[in-house]
C-alpha cells in the first residue's frame, strides 16, 4: 500500500546546517526536496536564496573528491577481505593520512604493475606448458644424446599423423622417430627425433606442407630444445613464487591498512553527501530552510529528534499540501507481511502515482485465486508446496527466489481449496482412492455451470478496476473524469444485466428498462468522455469475456488428468498382466 506523506519544512540558524543534515541522513525518514516551487511563497522569494558554499567549503570538496579516487584506487589493487570495525574518527588525523596514503599508494601500485606483468608472462608461458607436459615424459630417454635434434608441433586432425610420417620417410629414408602423445587440453601433441644435420631440411618441409612448428620465444633460439623445456618450466616456477610473494604483501598490507583506508572512504562519502545536499538547501542571512517529504506517521519522531538534539533551535513544520503537489510526491510502498512476497510483480513496474493505487494488495488477492480456479486440484496443490519449500529453504537468502517460493506456496493452499471444491486429487485418482466427491462443482462434465463462474469472476474483477479508478479520480478532483468512470461502470452494469436478461437470469420485464437505461447512458457517456469512451467500454466487456479462459484452461487440466489417470489404467498391472 501507498504510504500517506507529509510536506515538511526543517528550519533552523545557519551555523546548524552541517548538524542538521548529518542528522537527517542519519535517519534517512526525510527525502530532501531540491525545487522550491510549492515550498516557498512568491513574497517570500525575495528573501530565501539557494545556499551557495563559501570558499573553504569548495576547497575541502575538491579535496576530498581527490583524495576518494586516490583511496579506491589504492584499494583496487588490494584483496577483498572482512573488514574489521574501525573504532577511530577520520577527521582528526586526515592530512596524516592524506600523506601516508601517497606513498601507499605508490608501493601498491608498483607491487600491481609487476603482478599484471608477471601475469601477462605466466600466461604466454602457459601456452607452451600444455604442450610440454605432453612430451616431456617422451623426451625421458633420449636427454643424454647430444647429437639429436627434436622438431615439436601439434596434429590437429588425427589422420595427419599418417600423412606425416609418410612424408618423413621420403625425406629421412626412415631415420626418424615420430612420438605422439594426449596433451591436457586434448590435443594431440608431436615430437620428431632426427639428426641434426636434417632438422633444417625437416623444417622447411614442414612449413611447405603447412604443418605448424611449436614456436618458441626468440629469446631462447640458442638452446636446444631439451634446454627451452627446462628454461620453460624453471622460469614458470620462478613467476610463481614471485606472484605468492607479491599477494603475500598485498595481503599483509591489506591486513594492516585496508581497514583503516576503508574507514576514511566511508568517513569521505558522508562529508561528500553532506555536500551534495547542501545544494537543495535555501537560507537567508541568518536561517536555514530544508524542504521535503515524510512519512506521515514519522513527522512526530523526527519533530522529536529536532528538540532532543538541537533544544528547539530547530523546527519542523508540516505544510498544507497542494493540489500541484501530488504528481512530484515521492511513493513509498509499505504491505503486510502476506502482500509484501507480491512486490515481486510489482517490482517490475514503474512506481505508481501517490494519487493511484498500489497494485500489490490485489495481486495478492486475485492471482492465488485464479492460480487456484485453474489448477484447481488438491494433489498438485501438495506437491507444489512441497517442492517451493524445499527451494525456499536452500535460496531462503535470495531475495527474488523466496519472494518467489511464498508466492507459489500461497497460491497452492488456493489450489487445494479449490481441489476440495472441484473433487480433484490428482485428477480422479482422490476419488479412487479415498472416495472424494466435488463440494460445488464437477469441472470435467459442468462445462457451462464453470463458464458461468469464470465469467462473473471477470465482472467482478473489471467492475472493481474500474471503480478503484473512480475513487482516484474523486481523490484527484478532476470531476469530469470521476463522471466518465461513473458512466463507463454505469454502461457496463446495464450491458451485463441486459445480456442476462436475455439468457433468462433476470424476470423478462426488466428488459426494456434495461435497454431504456443503456439508451440513456451512452450519450451521456459520449458527452462526457467524447468518441472513444464507448471503446473502452467494449474493451471492458472484451476483458469481462475473456475471463472464459479461466474455465478453458482449467477445463484442459482436468482431462489430461483424466486421460493420463485412464491411460494408466488401461496398462493392467506390470507383475500380472
Amino acid at each position: 500500500m501507498i504510504v500517506r506523506m507529509s510536506k515538511v519544512e526543517v528550519a533552523g540558524p545557519r551555523e546548524l546546517l552541517e548538524k542538521v543534515l548529518s542528522l537527517l541522513r542519519d535517519t534517512g525518514i526525510l527525502e530532501i526536496e531540491p525545487s522550491s516551487i510549492g515550498f516557498i511563497k512568491k513574497m517570500d522569494k525575495a528573501y530565501i536564496d539557494s545556499y551557495m558554499p563559501d570558499k573553504n567549503s569548495l576547497s575541502e570538496k575538491l579535496f576530498l573528491e581527490d583524495f576518494k579516487e586516490r583511496i579506491e584506487e589504492l584499494l583496487s589493487y588490494l584483496p577483498r577481505i572482512v573488514p574489521r570495525s574501525g573504532y577511530f574518527q577520520p577527521q582528526a588525523i586526515i592530512d596524516t593520512i592524506s600523506e601516508t596514503l601517497q606513498k601507499h599508494l605508490l608501493t601498491c601500485r608498483g607491487l600491481h604493475r609487476k603482478k599484471e606483468e608477471l601475469q601477462k608472462e605466466l600466461a604466454e608461458l602457459g601456452r607452451y606448458n600444455i604442450f610440454l607436459d605432453a612430451v616431456e615424459p617422451l623426451l625421458a630417454g633420449l636427454k643424454g644424446s647430444q647429437d639429436l635434434d627434436f622438431i615439436g608441433l601439434t596434429l590437429k586432425d588425427p589422420d595427419a599423423e599418417d600423412l606425416l610420417r609418410r612424408a618423413l620417410d621420403h625425406l629421412t629414408g626412415d631415420r626418424y622417430e615420430l612420438m605422439t602423445a594426449i596433451a591436457p587440453d586434448g590435443t594431440r601433441a608431436g615430437l620428431i627425433t632426427m639428426h641434426k644435420n636434417m632438422s633444417e631440411k625437416i623444417k622447411h618441409a614442414l612449413s611447405d606442407k603447412n604443418i605448424p612448428e611449436m614456436k618458441f620465444p626468440s629469446a631462447l633460439g640458442g638452446l636446444t630444445f631439451v634446454d627451452k623445456i627446462g628454461f620453460l618450466k624453471k622460469r614458470t616456477s620462478e613467476i610463481s613464487d614471485e606472484l605468492d610473494l607479491i599477494n603475500m604483501q598485498l595481503d599483509s598490507f591489506s591486513m594492516k591498512w585496508g581497514t583503516i583506508y576503508q574507514r576514511v572512504k566511508e568517513w569521505i562519502d558522508e562529508r561528500l553527501s553532506l555536500f551534495r545536499a547542501t545544494a537543495s538547501v535555501f537560507v537567508t542571512q541568518m536561517c536555514f530552510f530544508i524542504y521535503g517529504w515524510t512519512a506521515s506517521e514519522d513527522v512526530i519522531k523526527l519533530r522529536e529528534r529536532l528538540n532532543d538534539n538541537f533544544k528547539g533551535k530547530v523546527v519542523l513544520d508540516e505544510l498544507e499540501i497542494e493540489q500541484e503537489d501530488l504528481n512530484r510526491m515521492p511513493v513509498i510502498l509499505k504491505n503486510p507481511a502476506y502482500f509484501k512476497p507480491f512486490e515481486l510483480f510489482t517490482r517490475i513496474l514503474p512506481l505508481p502515482r501517490y494519487t493511484s493505487y498500489d497494485p500489490t494488495p490485489f495481486i495478492a488477492i486475485f492471482f492465488p485465486v485464479f492460480f487456484g480456479m485453474i489448477l484447481g486440484d488438491a494433489g498438485y496443490g501438495l506437491f507444489i508446496i512441497l517442492v517451493s519449500f524445499l527451494i525456499f529453504k536452500k535460496f531462503r537468502e535470495k531475495r527474488n527466489v523466496a519472494d518467489a517460493c511464498r508466492i507459489l506456496m500461497a497460491a497452492s493452499l488456493y489450489c487445494i481449496f479449490f481441489g476440495v471444491l472441484y473433487g480433484e486429487f490428482f485428477g480422479e485418482f482422490g476419488h479412487t482412492l479415498f472416495g472424494l466427491e466435488p463440494v460445488f462443482i464437477e469441472r470435467r462434465t459442468a462445462v457451462i455451470p464453470m463458464l458461468y463462474f469464470a465469467v462473473s469472476v471477470g465482472v467482478v474483477h473489471v467492475l472493481i478496476g474500474s471503480f478503484l479508478g473512480l475513487i482516484s479520480a474523486v481523490h484527484r478532483k478532476t470531476g469530469k473524469e470521476a463522471l466518465v468512470k461513473l458512466m463507463h461502470i454505469l454502461l457496463i452494469v446495464a450491458i451485463l444485466s441486459l445480456v442476462a436478461s436475455l439468457f433468462g437470469f433476470f424476470p423478462a420485464l426488466m428488459t426494456k428498462p434495461i435497454v431504456l437505461a443503456v439508451l440513456i447512458i451512452t450519450p451521456l457517456l459520449l458527452f462526457t468522455g467524447g468518441l472513444l469512451a464507448p471503446l473502452e467500454v467494449i474493451k471492458s466487456i472484451g476483458n469481462i469475456i475473456s475471463y472464459a479462459r479461466i474455465m478453458a484452461i482449467g477445463l484442459t487440466s482436468v482431462l489430461l488428468a483424466y486421460v493420463a489417470n485412464h491411460l494408466a489404467g488401461m496398462t493392467g498391472d506390470i507383475i500380472i498382466g
